[in-house]
């Protein structure tokens, strides 16, 4: 549900200053092996394989993805036709795989040259899906990404920087309080007058946060004791409480603080309050001022969110493009075995038959539950380990309504703008959040046709498994008729019901814990040059999947450094 988070825009991101506060990261991260990259225009590419790119037609939907036409290798082979061990191979050619690979190219060509991507689905993206019919295009997965630098770098590096839309960043965000939807505010000179707090709730708020309130308890703290202590009960209930379901699909009394929202945890840590900590990170940074801003990067204006022309589909296409045959569709892993000699044996069932591959590192961007299972022959502590990490249900429902179905309260200028709208579990809706797709990027909807995009489950609602599609579209304009849409309006058009089982990772309390203890065990049991990616590692939101691509690229980069020496 990553993409309800940018609804919530003042509440993700604080002043002028520009310090996060509640990061806004954007609802990208729907289910695992989630994360998108780029190339530069360099081809480093020895030879490029034929691919075509098709639109693959089911029930008249279109499906923009890559389908290869790449022969698999036969035992052994690199990519580049020798027969040399891999440096890398990625497991997983979602989001988060495809920038690791992107990364390596980009960032540490010396080192990483022989690298290969495996995917056991026919094509690339993970839960990245765009679908395109009757003059509608709408998301089934993640929906928009923050434009930050690492995201618009793998934007420029994949060719698309003339295919990059950007959200009007004065839109409005809303949520659902007291049967009325009321704006967010977006900048410091809102916050007298917003009517979603009182004035009291907006006293209690201010002085928590200069560090009038308990101290902190001395235990891990969840989201909710975080914010009700430092903020106040309004801010919690109103605010934050909402932002979590944007974000996590989740419950903010058994989120971890400290791993959901890093961020604003440490300003306390490190200020002593939270405008403490503010103003000492300002400091700081003011005193290792940042490298000079890559002057081929967009300037996004104020803050908004980003997507593609042709939804976020194209940014994995063109990685995978860019690639070539270093991606590999179709390819089930089935084994891992730990070399005597260091680096590892992976068997893959392929199209073509078995295949196997001899590597120096390993990334494993696949979901944690599917990463257990490869990992239980090497370390069956770090498999035990991944096995409890939690993915609860999300649905995402596109629907779409005539514009005269809107209610007249909720036009602006004759029009429905903004980012959307956030619901709080004490509203009496179960609808998570809407985003106003049509209104937030061009060419969504036919003239006259609004595009809403639901998120419903989480969590707190995991009964959604147990209902048909159509029950959920009337779930979602059963709410949508309490504060958007006409009661006595037609029934809408139905577009797309999209049922994640296992969606977004929850980064609960002892969530860090866990995933030391993995890396832990892997370390302790001599299985070296293994890394994990993805978003149960580096964060939900679309952006931090990039952010950690990079991160984990520069890991791999520095064991294989040392690999070449020993």
């Amino acid at each position: 549900m990553a993409t309800l988070t940018d609804l919530v825009h003042f509440t993700t991101t604080s002043t002028s200053s520009g310090h996060v506060l509640f990061p806004a990261t954007n609802c990208h991260g729907l289910p695992s092996s989630t994360s998108s990259t780029f190339l530069n225009s360099r081809n480093f590419f020895p030879s490029s394989p034929t691919r075509r790119r098709d639109r693959l037609n089911c029930s008249r939907l279109k499906f923009r993805c890559s389908v290869s036409t790449i022969t698999p290798p036969i035992k052994g082979v690199a990519p580049d036709g020798g027969q040399s061990e891999l440096d890398c191979v990625i497991v997983g050619a979602g989001i988060s795989g495809l920038c690791i690979a992107q990364a390596l190219a980009t960032k540490h060509p010396d080192v990483a040259q022989n690298v290969i991507v495996t995917e056991a689905k026919d094509r690339v993206g993970g839960n990245i899906i765009t679908v395109e019919r009757d003059g509608f295009l709408w998301e089934e997965g993640p929906n928009s990404f923050q434009p930050s630098d690492p995201m618009l770098t793998m934007v420029v590096d994949s060719g698309l920087e003339n295919d990059l839309v950007l959200g009007d960043p004065n839109a409005p965000r809303f949520v659902l309080w007291g049967g009325k939807l009321r704006p967010v505010p977006s900048k410091l000179a809102d916050l007298p007058f917003f009517d979603l707090m009182s004035f009291a709730g907006k006293l209690r708020a201010g002085f928590g946060a200069l560090g009038l309130r308990p101290p902190p308890p001395g235990h891990e703290e969840s989201v909710e004791e975080f914010v009700r202590r430092n903020l106040g009960d309004e801010v919690f209930e109103r605010l934050i409480e909402p932002f979590c379901s944007g974000v996590y699909a989740g419950d903010p009394s058994t989120l971890s603080m400290k791993a959901a929202f890093g961020k604003v945890w440490k300003l306390e840590q490190n200020g002593g309050s939270i405008i403490g900590g503010t103003f000492k990170a300002i400091r700081e940074r003011n005193n290792s001022p940042k490298p000079p801003r890559d002057p081929r990067l967009p300037k996004p204006k104020g803050q908004t969110v980003g997507s593609f022309k042709k939804g976020l589909t194209m940014l994995p296409e063109a990685i995978s493009t860019r690639l070539g045959s270093k991606v590999k569709l179709s390819w089930k892993l089935s084994s891992i075995v730990k070399l005597d000699g260091g680096g590892y044996s992976l068997a893959y069932e392929t199209p073509d038959g078995l295949v196997s591959l001899q590597t120096k590192t390993v990334v494993m961007t696949v979901p944690s539950y599917v990463a257990s299972g490869l990992l239980r022959p090497l370390s069956a502590v770090a498999a035990d380990a991944l096995s409890k990490f939690y993915y609860p249900p999300v649905a995402a429902v596109s629907v779409s309504y005539p514009k005269k179905a809107i209610r007249p309260d909720r036009l602006i200028d004759g029009e429905l703008k903004g980012f959307g709208q956030l619901h709080p579990r004490s509203q009496g809706v179960e609808t998570l959040g809407t985003i106003y797709s049509s209104s937030l990027f061009p060419n969504r909807a036919p003239p006259g046709r609004i595009l809403l995009l639901n998120y419903i489950g989480g969590a707190t609602n995991t009964g959604i498994l147990s209902k048909t599609k159509s029950q959920l579209v009337e779930a979602v304009d059963r709410d949508l008729r309490k504060m958007l849409i006409n009661p006595n309006a037609n029934d809408p058009l139905a577009l797309g019901v999209r049922v994640w089982p296992q969606a977004i990772p929850q980064f609960l309390i002892g969530h860090l814990d866990i995933l030391n203890a993995t890396k832990i065990a892997l370390s302790d049991g001599g299985i070296q040059g293994m890394f994990l990616g993805g978003n149960y590692v580096s964060g939900v939101a679309l952006g931090r999947c990039v952010e950690g691509a990079y991160e984990v690229a520069a890991e791999v980069n520095d064991f294989l450094s040392r690999y070449l020496y020993k």
